[in-house]
Order: structure tokens, then sequence, then C-alpha cells
């Protein structure tokens, strides 16, 4: 079935002029039709265009009645642009089935739209990291953005660490279902949101921070040295968002050198560190983040984790086209 993908420009200016050219042929061999926004490949200093200009992509991206407005690349840029987007706009695209999909610098807008309207975005692939590789996409990257573009995408599933499944049994906070006997637990009706952990962080504090309770908080990362990660980790400890989660997930944290001061001080070293501040679930190795193996991830949607033995898997269910749910309140939004 085709589809109508629009290709905008929100963050970084794209370097890479030849993997933006594979992805958009590579979206087109797959039956699609690409359009590009005006200034996708506009670039000043280290953004696609200045501020007003990728402001005015949004807005266009909005406008387009896309099928899915798809981001070319993250970067860094949509943090200073938060206050001055139409947010209004972009959750009536939503609400009218366009898709807004990307990640990294994009979970700042993904984590505003949230906050300040309700409204569902994905977190998936960026145009030239992930269909504009050298070789073929990620076939399950490409089967889930399929599967998005389709209406069919219902969930993702994993295979969680060894050690992870008994210890998130054995945290599992009160509401959830747990039968430890057989080694599985249950969260339902929980809100997914997460993404970027460094782009996250800056938001706490500001009206484009959601403000969750009993989540599934989704986390990645990408050249961020194991104490960064820590350190980000306490804040979000510290201002108390971890702790009113019903899981933490962890995705692909990856990128970095070790240096010969860490000792053995890795990210094993943190997850221990998170495990024991925390009374609430931590899983790993969900497939999202800075790697091709993706997952496509419904953030503020409502969602069900369950995990039995090592396997773990988010439900959605059938979202109906980008709709909020309208029983969803959201006046403590505001």
């Amino acid at each position: 079935m085709t589809k109508h993908i629009y290709i905008y420009s929100p963050s970084g200016a794209v370097r890479d002029k030849a993997a933006f050219k594979r992805g958009v042929a590579r979206l087109k061999t797959l039956g699609h039709t690409v359009e590009i926004d005006t200034d996708a490949l506009k670039s000043h200093m280290r953004f696609a265009g200045d501020d007003a200009t990728r402001v005015a992509a949004i807005h266009r991206a909005a406008a387009s009645g896309a099928d899915v407005a798809l981001i070319s690349r993250g970067g860094y840029g949509l943090t200073r642009l938060l206050g001055q987007i139409d947010y209004t706009a972009v959750a009536h695209a939503i609400h009218h089935g366009t898709q807004f999909v990307g990640f990294s610098d994009f979970t700042a807008l993904q984590n505003a739209v949230l906050a300040q309207t309700g409204a569902i975005t994905w977190a998936g692939p960026a145009l030239g990291e992930d269909f504009g590789t050298a070789e073929l996409p990620d076939d399950i990257m490409e089967a889930c953005f399929d599967d998005l573009v389709e209406g069919q995408g219902e969930g993702a599933g994993w295979r969680l660490g060894r050690e992870d499944a008994q210890l998130a049994i054995d945290s599992v906070a009160v509401g959830a279902y747990a039968d430890c006997a057989s080694g599985s637990f249950y969260i339902k009706d929980a809100t997914l949101w997460g993404g970027n952990l460094s782009v996250l962080v800056s938001q706490i504090g500001t009206p484009y921070f959601p403000d969750i309770q009993g989540g599934v908080l989704f986390l990645e990362d990408v050249g961020e040295h194991p104490y960064r990660i820590e350190r980000m980790l306490t804040q979000l400890l510290y201002s108390g968002v971890l702790a009113r989660q019903s899981a933490v997930v962890l995705g692909q944290f990856t990128s970095f050198t070790k240096v010969p001061h860490d000792g053995n001080f890795r990210m094993a070293t943190v997850l221990s560190w998170l495990r024991s501040q925390l009374k609430v679930p931590v899983l790993t190795q969900l497939p999202f983040g800075h790697v091709p193996t993706k997952v496509l991830l419904p953030v503020g949607a409502k969602v069900e984790l369950a995990v039995e033995g090592r396997e773990a898997l988010i439900v959605w269910g059938h979202l109906p086209s980008g709709c909020t749910d309208p029983s969803h309140d959201h006046s403590h939004h505001h």
C-alpha cells in the first residue's frame, strides 16, 4: 500500500548527502511516495537551517497531510526550538493520521508533544542512518516500519539478559501482577515514554517534560561514557522521576570508549547501582538506540509490559491512526 512520507530536517544539517539519497530511493523502492521538505538539505552552522527555518519545516511536516513525517537525521537542534513550535498544529496532524517518526535529538520534540498535548509520536528510524545505509537496511527495523505504515504494529518483543528477568521479578512494584514461581510479571495500562537519555534529562523542570506516573520509561544513548550515563540517571532518580515509573527499560548504549582510569567501572556497574536505588524493575537489551536493529515504539501510548522467563513484550494493541484516547485527561499537562 503506497504511503506518503514527508522528509524534513528539524535538527542537525544533513552531512551525508549520499545516505540521504539512498534513503529516499529505498523508501521509493518500498513503494512509497516521498516528499522532501524544501529546506531538508539547508545548512546553517551545525543546523539544518536557522531556528526559524527548522520551526517552519516542522510546521510544514504537520501541514503536509503525509502518512509519515520522518526526520532526515538527529544530531542537535530541537531543544532550541521547543518554545516556538505550534503544538496544537502538530497534535492536529497526528489526530488526522500523520505519524511523526524519529529518534535521538527527536526525543526533545516527542516529549514536548506528549507534555503539551498528550499526542502519540513514534520512536523509530531516521532517513539517513537507517534507510540510507550502504548495505541493505536492517530487516527488523524495516519490518517494524512496514507495520507502522500499514497500521499493523501492535507490540515489540525481545530477549532479556540472563539475570534481568529474575532481578526484575524480585523488584516488581505493587500494582503489577507478578508470579515469582513461574518467573513472570505483567504491568498494564502504563504510558510508554522516554528516548535519548541526554536529551530527556535536558528537559527536566521545563514545560516540555511529561509528568508521567506509573509509566514504562525507555532510555538509550550514544557516545556517552558509563559515568556520564550514571550521572544523568542520578538526575532522573533524585528528581523523583524513576520512582514514579512502573518499569525502566534500557535500550542500547553505544559508541563510548573506556579509559584506563575507569578500573572496573562499566555499564554493568551503572546497572547494578541503578537497581540498588530503585524498587521498580529495570529491564535491559531493548533493541532500540543508535543501532541498526531498532523496533518502533509509540511514545505516549498506553502499553502492557509482560515478562515471562527471558522473553519481554511491550504491547500497545491496535492504535487507531495516531488518535489519542479521548478518555485521557490532559489537564495536568498545562
